[in-house]
This record gives structure tokens, sequence and C-alpha cells, in this order.
């Protein structure tokens, strides 16, 4: 009896071990509002970012118009690359994570943070074209609306729990960081970070003035800023005139209309008009400085 015993408890021991059933893989619970918001900005920002790689004026924005004019002005760059190229970075986030990541307090503090910053930078760049440009963007606008319609989606649907703490601090940090965002963007812009200022150009700046140059653009005018860019903090030595004192379709600057200005940016040096940006090395050469060595 024994022996039947062992054989058999043997057999148990001899068979191969069952593997335990494997839990199934959670599934996807996608917002669908905020993907589908998501999803519409990713293509209103896709289509900015080609026009702007490709040079090409948007649909519905013909030359001149505002959506052309803040297109092509330096605030339609960040760090060298489009900013429809981190708006769309940015929607590519919000929708990675109303349909990948599951649906908990997690979700939603991801989603409060990244649409929240995101509406930050729109309205700034939105202020920005109109303040600084006098003109508006309706791709920029549709694009703010859809950020808009997510801060609202999301927070319309904050969990009771949310944040994990008490939701002043939560809220306060929020916008803490949302300004903290736009103000960054905004001394970027506006050359606050930028280098001190270097010897060199300074001296090609007062020398132009000096010699009687005169430097004729318009606020609006992208070629204007890029004239201006080349200076760095030396650019308000420049012997700049504004054409535009009245907005961009208020009445031209009197000096502007004596001296028969027509385009921008145009300089006048030693009685002549050059109707286009002009180099460093070419500013130089026609105003006759003599100690402009800059290397290539």
């Amino acid at each position: 009896m024994s022996r039947k015993r062992k054989t058999a408890a043997s057999a148990r021991s001899s068979r191969p071990a069952s593997k335990p059933a494997s839990s199934p893989s959670p599934k996807l619970q996608p917002d669908r509002v905020v993907a589908v918001l998501a999803g519409l900005g990713v293509l209103i920002t896709a289509f900015l970012t080609f026009t702007g790689l490709t040079a090409q004026a948007p649909l519905f924005c013909g030359p001149d118009s505002g959506c052309d004019l803040v297109q092509n002005s330096r605030y339609a760059t960040l760090l060298g690359l489009p900013v429809a190229l981190w708006g769309l970075l940015m929607y590519l986030a919000i929708l990675w994570s109303a349909v990948l990541l599951p649906p908990r307090l997690k979700r939603w503090r991801r989603l409060a943070w990244l649409t929240t910053i995101g509406l930050a930078i729109s309205v700034y760049f939105t202020l920005t074209g109109w303040l600084a440009l006098d003109a508006w963007c309706g791709w920029c606008l549709a694009s703010q609306v859809v950020m808009l319609a997510l801060l609202i989606v999301v927070f319309a649907r904050r969990p009771e729990s949310a944040p994990g703490e008490p939701w002043p601090r939560f809220a306060g940090a929020l916008v803490l960081v949302a300004v903290f965002a736009a103000g960054g963007l905004h001394a970027w812009q506006n050359g606050w970070l930028l280098p001190p200022e270097d010897p060199q150009l300074r001296g090609l700046a007062e020398h132009l003035e000096a010699r009687g140059a005169k430097y004729y653009g318009a606020f609006w005018c992208p070629n204007c800023q890029d004239q201006r860019q080349m200076f760095g903090r030396s650019a308000d030595r420049l012997p700049y005139v504004e054409c535009s004192p009245n907005g961009r379709r208020g009445s031209v600057a009197v000096e502007c209309v004596i001296n028969d200005i027509d385009s921008y940016p145009t300089w006048v040096i030693d009685g002549r008009q050059h109707q286009r940006v002009l180099s460093l090395d070419e500013l130089a050469r026609l105003s006759g400085y003599r100690e402009w060595n800059r290397e290539p």
C-alpha cells in the first residue's frame, strides 16, 4: 500500500508545474473628447509647420495679410524652429496622454499641466502679434480656440480626488508656471537673454549715426526685424526712422514721405538709397568704417 502511494506521489511530482494564468493586459480607455480636440490641434499646427518650413503662405492668407506677416516675423520661430512645430509637439503630448495613460489621477494632472502651459503660450503669441506687429493670424487663433476648449474640458471633469493636495495650491502652481513660461518667451523673443553688447557692432552702429546715415523701416516688416537682429544688443543705437508710427494701416511718417521711402528696409548712406537688407560688411564698406575687421 505504501509502495502505491509513493509511486503516485512520484508521478505527481514528475508532472510539469502548471503556469499561472496570465492576467489580461488592461484595455485602453482613451479620453475621446480630449483626443479629438488634440487631433484637431495636431492638424492645424502640422499645416502651419509645413508652410513655415517650406516658406509658403498658409491657406486663405494672401501676401501682406496679417497671417502672412505673423508667419514671416521673428516671432514665428523659437530656437531656430517654427513656433508651430513646438505647438505640434504640445498637441502630440496631449494626445498621447489622453489615449495611452490610464484614466486615473496621473492622467488628469498631466493634461492639466499641458493644457495650461499650452494656452499660456498660445495667448502670449497672439498678443505679441497684435501688439508688436498689429496683425492677427487666423490659423493661430484657431489653434488657441482648440487649446482653450481642451483646458475647459479637462478642468470641467476634474476628479473629486484631484489634485491629491489642496486645490488652491495646485491651481496656484499652474498659474505660476504658465506666467513663467510666457515671461521666459517674452524675454527670449525681445533679446533680453542675448549675450553682452559686442564692441564691434556698437562701434559700427555709432559710426553710422555719426556719418548721418538713416535706416528707414516699419515695426511690422520682417526684413527690418532681420536687419535689427544682426546688431544684437546694439540695435537700439542704429539711426532708425519708424515709417509706420500710426500702425500698419495708418499714415506714413512725414520724414519717410519727404525722402520718398516706399520700401522697407531702406538705407540712406552718403545720399544713396539701398532698398534691401544690408550685411554688416556692406554697411561698414558703404559708410567707410575702417575699424571693421570682423572675421566671417
